[in-house]
């Protein structure tokens, strides 16, 4: 006989959905948003942007590679739970060291699998991303509702996962010196700036403009990053500060933080963008797949007056996804080109970071 579904999902408007229970045996209060990767959970639950969330993979099979020590975005991850179709907790993958229930048990993140992800996610596409628990089966939906009620949206997502102190990533033979500004910063960024020949100084989000001054950085980096930009208004003041006198990148939250400190405006999307997405470039015509995390977006009519323009638009739901302002030497986009998980068409983004520090 089949085991018993022990735990569920209750949804603020009362849906229940009843699955398995893996990783932490916990309960916990998330918004609930879906991801349409079909690899890379690794790299999905170590992403801080997905700090306060619950991830719905639309991709069935979830768990098959296991995790690997090498493939983390973050040292400890924030997630605040997957749901899966499928589990699997036998990985067939020699470069595995722990299974992803034993994972996410270590780092307190909840899992409930056998639900209907399909019917889950097409629930979020039409309603909207909706705050949800996961927990006993045995809970009431009356009870479920008041927990949700009761459970404040947090406002502390970045000061949470952003770098308490300072902290570098040297490589040989640098040429150049960037301060990452720490919103909930990847891994993979670090990495692909020390590739490109640059030492990383990775500074919390609340660092005053005169310490990263002190640094005397080349250019400065805005790390993708959880929650509503508004609230992280330390870094949109420090962009005002330092606006025009070093080149500026940012992306994810670090894009949306640029277009609030130059005047823009942003909103919440109905469900976000999570997973892969195609993307125009204006300036080129082309089109780049790109990997995706977010659930705020600038308000394109807003740029209009800022110094800012925007360069890529999302083809699916004509989304600004890039700015730039040339005379300032500031660009930003909304997608993750450091490709973890890929797609790797936008990885040249960094290139063009490079090319306008050894302008400066």
């Amino acid at each position: 006989m089949a085991d018993k579904m022990r735990k569920k999902l209750v949804l603020e408007d009362g849906a229940e959905y009843y699955g398995y229970g893996f990783g932490c045996d916990c309960e916990r209060v998330c918004e609930i948003v879906f991801n349409t990767s079909v690899v890379g959970y690794q790299e999905i639950i170590s992403d801080p942007s997905y700090t306060y969330q619950a991830v719905v993979m639309s991709y069935p099979l979830i768990g098959n590679y296991g995790i690997a020590d090498e493939d983390y975005e973050t040292k400890i991850p924030t997630i605040g739970g997957l749901i899966v179709r499928e589990y699997n907790d036998l990985p067939s993958n020699f470069r595995y060291t722990k299974t992803l229930s034993e994972v996410m048990e270590e780092y307190k993140i909840p899992g409930i699998s056998g639900l209907d992800t399909r019917k889950l996610a097409r629930s979020i596409r039409d309603l909207g991303s909706r705050r949800g628990i996961i927990t006993g089966a045995d809970t009431s939906v009356e009870e479920a509702l008041e927990k949700i009620k009761n459970t404040p949206v947090p406002h502390d997502a970045v000061s949470r996962v952003s770098c308490k102190k300072r902290w570098y990533s040297r490589t040989a033979n640098a040429k150049y010196n960037v301060v990452a500004i720490d919103c909930g910063i990847k891994l993979n960024i670090i990495r692909s700036l020390n590739a490109r020949g640059c030492n990383v100084t990775v500074m919390p989000y609340n660092t005053a403009a005169e310490e990263v001054i002190k640094c005397r950085p080349d250019g400065i980096f805005l790390s993708n990053g959880p929650g509503n930009p508004e609230d992280v208004t330390p870094v949109i003041e420090l962009v005002k500060e330092l606006r025009g006198k070093y080149p500026i990148f940012g992306i994810d939250l670090g894009h949306q933080i640029i277009s609030l400190a130059a005047g823009a405006q942003t909103y919440k999307l109905k469900f976000g963008h999570h997973g892969g997405y195609p993307v125009k470039n204006l300036e080129t015509g082309k089109i780049e797949m790109t990997s995706q995390n977010h659930i705020y977006t600038v308000k394109e009519e807003s740029l209009v007056g800022t110094g800012l323009t925007a360069t890529h638009i999302n083809i699916l739901d004509g989304t600004v996804e890039g700015v730039k302002d040339e005379k300032n030497k500031i660009f930003s986009v909304q997608y993750h080109p450091e490709s973890a998980p890929g797609p790797q068409d936008s990885a040249k983004l960094f290139d063009r970071f490079i090319a306008l520090m050894e302008e400066k």
